[in-house]
């Protein structure tokens, strides 16, 4: 699965995060309804995750050229995104590339409900662990922030199904080089299952 370490998010903003207030703030209440990846999670309280999880052209629209010129993404090519949310990746995609096919695959139900407008019909509810999808069926599968959410064992299993559903994939996960990146990111975290070091994930990968 491993080919090569790239970063295509650079250009996406980068938010101040607050690692030890969100520690004070964590509850085991909070935690589980994170992990219910609902309203709580989406539009709830921040304590619970976004807190209002809404459309911003800020955030995907400087990366799409990243992604467009990695891949050579162009019309008549296609894209899934699984772990999609709302679809706006996807509609970003879809807006700057024109004729670029997209479809998006969360497990929450409610994200995929509530997607935007644009993007409603083209995502689907469903597990990364058996993605609805033919083999082969993608030129590019994406997925970002969202396999460390599963256990270990079932990261293994949704790689796969990325592989076989796509020529190519782009993957990023929660993953740290020194203690001290460790320790904040289990300060922030509500929903990873699986938080790794950097060559922890690669000897996976």
């Amino acid at each position: 699965m491993l080919g090569r370490e790239v970063d295509l998010l650079a250009c996406y903003p980068r938010a101040q995060r607050d690692p030890a207030g969100r520690a004070q703030a964590k509850t085991d209440r909070a935690v589980h309804a994170a992990r219910q990846f609902g309203r709580e999670f989406f539009d709830g309280p921040r304590e619970c995750g976004y807190g209002g999880f809404r459309y911003d052209p800020r955030f995907w629209e400087p990366v799409v050229p990243a992604l467009r010129d990695h891949f050579g993404l162009r019309a008549g090519m296609s894209v899934l995104d699984v772990g999609c949310a709302k679809g706006f990746m996807l509609y970003d995609l879809a807006r700057l590339i024109p004729g670029l096919r997209v479809a998006g695959l969360d497990r929450s139900i409610y994200a995929v409900s509530h997607a935007i407008d644009d993007m409603r019909q083209r995502l689907v509810a469903g597990d990364a662990l058996r993605l609805p999808f033919r083999s082969a069926s993608f030129d590019v599968a994406i997925s970002i922030n969202t396999l460390h959410n599963l256990p270990l064992g079932r990261c293994n299993r949704a790689l796969s199904e990325l592989q076989r559903v796509a020529h190519r994939a782009f993957v990023t996960v929660d993953a740290w080089r020194t203690e001290d990146e460790r320790d904040r990111i289990d300060q922030w975290n509500l929903t990873a299952q699986t938080v790794l070091s950097t060559d922890g994930w690669k000897h996976m990968f």
